[in-house]
């Protein structure tokens, strides 16, 4: 999602959380929360997913032993003209995002939608119930040939398989959750703008915790479902749940089958993935179908041990606290600055003040500019989080996987080469935009660890 839509007051906590708790196992970029892998031939028939059926540790073939991320000229050639345009594309779309705040300030959309609201209604709820949908559609309409693009790219390359049509109804998806959590946080906001104009940003600050709280806890029961169809492994993958536990308990830990899930990703991508997500009674680690049609068992459990790590070692609640601090520092600038910005171009673009509906595309312009100054900082802590869980799933898997770090390189390879991870990342790419530590240091990370060499005590599994 482009950073002037994503720091949008209503998305913005919800999505500062997710950047860090909703994380792939091994996803290279801090583009996407995913990880891919190349797509199939078109004469190799899809697995089918509808039925339960073991990893298939049994049918693949012997992994070639690893001691760098290595790629064939062909990959390699890809994986640079990928990574080059990831780059340029995160950079250019924030400034189209910018693009399209300007214009919808110089355009004076925001007092058209407020007079619009306004003259339907005197009740503030009502104006808000009319204006958040129109700003928030034509903001994500005008942004949507952005998106467009990124997915022509994602089929150009092979990492999308679903069609526009269905790609369309995701989208109108995305915008009913859009409006419907609009409405609510607009209304909060200029209710608390009228009632604090001083205080408004801590205010509202105090309000989005425990909404942030709630969408993290529904996201997984109620968000999720519209988009991908989840299933509970142990049906799916029997032998995978048993592994699972095995190394659960091993770590001193009960994560029982309950919360562990399959999700059908196979139908829209050639994506391999797992995540951990939820909070509370819907905390739960999630495979997709292709990870267990596409991995054998070790690398799974390796990958699911990643996750695991974020599980256990508080990574949501983690992540929780450091959005919460981040959006404090953010809506203080917004506040801060929110006044300068309409004295000196107000009358331009027709909003009467900080209280009009009008001043909510001046405020995201801010906070937009404000949030990816500082993505550096929230790139670092997710790659902090990141191999965080990489160093739990090797300590976790010593011993019970043979040769658990080749295991671990070997997935760290396996994904760069169907990802087309980039081997040699521009730096500042990583600085800015990468979630994930780069393919190449993971994989060195993998093959380097080895504190029982030394005689030494794991640090994050006892």
């Amino acid at each position: 999602m482009r950073y002037c839509v994503g720091v949008m007051l209503l998305f913005l906590f919800s999505l500062q959380v997710m950047a860090f708790i909703t994380r792939a196992a091994v996803a290279p970029q801090g583009q996407a929360l995913t990880v891919v892998v190349a797509r199939q031939q078109s004469d190799q028939a899809r697995p089918d997913t509808s039925a339960p059926s073991p990893s298939n540790s049994t049918t693949s073939a012997p992994a070639k032993k690893i001691t760098a991320y290595t790629l064939p000229p062909d990959l390699y050639r890809k994986a640079r003209d990928l990574g080059r345009f990831r780059f340029r594309f995160n950079l250019i779309d924030f400034f189209y995002g910018v693009f399209v705040l300007w214009v919808i300030l110089r355009w004076r959309f925001g007092p058209t939608f407020r007079d619009w609201a306004e003259g339907v209604s005197r009740n503030r709820l009502v104006q808000a119930a009319i204006f958040a949908p129109l700003l928030i559609l034509t903001i994500n309409i005008l942004t949507l040939p952005s998106d467009i693009y990124e997915n022509s790219v994602e089929r150009k390359y092979g990492l999308s398989v679903q069609g526009w049509g269905s790609w369309f109804w995701d989208w109108t998806k995305e915008q009913f959750l859009a409006v419907v959590l609009g409405i609510v946080l607009v209304s909060i906001l200029y209710a608390v703008i009228r009632s604090s104009p001083r205080r408004w940003w801590f205010y509202f600050w105090l309000v989005s915790l425990p909404i942030a709280v709630v969408l993290v806890f529904l996201q997984p029961l109620v968000v999720d479902p519209m988009f991908h169809k989840f299933e509970p492994l142990q049906q799916k993958d029997p032998e995978l749940t048993a592994s699972l536990e095995r190394m659960a308990q091993r770590a001193g830990h009960n994560i029982p089958p309950e919360r562990m899930f399959w999700m059908g990703a196979g139908e829209k991508t050639t994506e391999l993935n797992a995540y951990v997500t939820g909070i509370g009674a819907s905390k739960r680690i999630v495979v997709w179908d292709n990870t267990i049609a596409k991995m054998n068992t070790a690398q799974i459990v390796y990958v699911a041990g990643h996750e695991m790590g974020h599980y256990v070692l508080n990574h949501i609640w983690k992540g929780l606290a450091f959005a919460a601090v981040f959006l404090f520092v953010l809506f203080y600038l917004g506040f801060r600055t929110i006044g300068w910005f309409l004295r000196r171009w107000s009358k331009d673009w027709g909003i009467r003040g900080v209280e009009d509906w009008a001043s909510l595309p001046a405020l995201l312009l801010l906070l937009s500019v404000y949030s990816f100054i500082a993505n550096p900082i929230n790139s670092a802590m997710s790659r902090h989080f990141e191999h965080q869980a990489d160093q739990y799933g090797l300590e976790v898997t010593h011993g019970l996987t043979p040769d658990s770090s080749q295991v671990a390189a070997q997935s760290f390879q396996v994904l760069g080469e169907v990802d087309l991870s980039d081997p040699e990342p521009n730096s500042i790419d990583v600085l800015m935009f990468y979630s994930h530590p780069p393919i190449p240091d993971r994989i060195r990370f993998a093959l380097t660890y080895d504190p029982w060499a030394k005689g030494e005590q794991p640090e994050l599994v006892k």
